[in-house]
């Protein structure tokens, strides 16, 4: 009986194998693509927002200018924060309005008025309410919600606009998060990491307000917009506008700044 002899040459891949070997490189090719590539992205750029007006502490002047169809007026005010659990803004001028201040420590907020030298607690219900009368809200001075803890967030447009490379953001709340927006976009321009405009929809995708943000300044390592204009959508010849003086991080404060006899011992 004759037997038969196969002969493989060495360095040829048997057939099978081939087979086998481009099947598990087309099975990665699915898993990776499955895979979100801007999924540590989307994380970073959101911490990035949330920090970037504030850091692990911060102190800052600003000016606030209100245009509204009844009244104009412009205030001057100071402002600290340490993470995203402490915040104290106090007015310098007016005179009429020297002292007055919001203190926020972790899920609490309160105002304090010195010509009557009272304090009152803010409730949840009002942190959607104007501040000082501007477009600004409370939730918007103390910063009481964040994009991290309080949206889902995806980039839903990643390329050139007008001329720049932007990353686009929308934010859609979690299912239990107590905000006032059912949408926010935001656009940021991609070198610097510096946003420079934010849509505010309500639950059913009206917009309410824009926010545009512009001169930028370098300062501590990160590109930081030193205005912002606040433009409620049904009274275009409204608008607040902020403009930082200085702003400074990594300064020492510590939990006991913020605290009620700082809010009175500071007017």
């Amino acid at each position: 009986m004759i037997k038969r002899m196969y002969y493989h040459p060495v360095g040829r891949t048997h057939p099978v194998k081939h087979r086998t070997l481009f099947q598990i490189f087309i099975l990665l090719l699915f898993i990776f693509a499955a895979t979100p590539a801007t999924a540590i992205e989307v994380d970073d750029l959101i911490r990035h927002i949330d920090q970037l007006w504030r850091g692990e502490t911060s102190q800052a002047t600003m000016s606030m200018a209100v245009r509204t169809e009844r009244y104009e007026r412009t205030m001057t005010m100071e402002a600290w924060s340490r993470g995203k659990d402490y915040s104290l803004v106090i007015i310098r001028e007016p005179v009429k309005d020297r002292g007055i201040a919001t203190l926020k420590v972790e899920n609490n907020i309160w105002n304090y008025l010195p010509k009557i030298n009272r304090v009152t607690k803010v409730p949840s219900s009002m942190m959607s309410g104007s501040w000082m009368g501007s477009h600004f809200t409370n939730d918007d001075l103390v910063k009481e919600s964040t994009f991290e803890d309080d949206y889902d967030a995806r980039i839903s447009f990643e390329g050139e606009r007008d001329g720049q490379q932007i990353y686009e953001l929308t934010f859609i709340p979690k299912p239990d998060a107590a905000v006032v927006w059912g949408k926010v976009m935001m656009m940021i321009e991609q070198t610097s990491l510096a946003p420079y405009k934010a849509l505010y929809y309500d639950e059913e995708g009206l917009l309410i307000r824009t926010m545009t943000m512009d001169q930028t300044q370098l300062i501590d390592g990160r590109t930081i917009p030193m205005r912002m204009r606040l433009q409620p959508e049904d009274k275009p010849d409204e608008s607040t506008v902020i403009v930082y003086q200085e702003i400074a991080f990594g300064m020492p404060l510590e939990e006991s700044f913020f605290s009620l006899q700082t809010l009175k011992r500071r007017r």
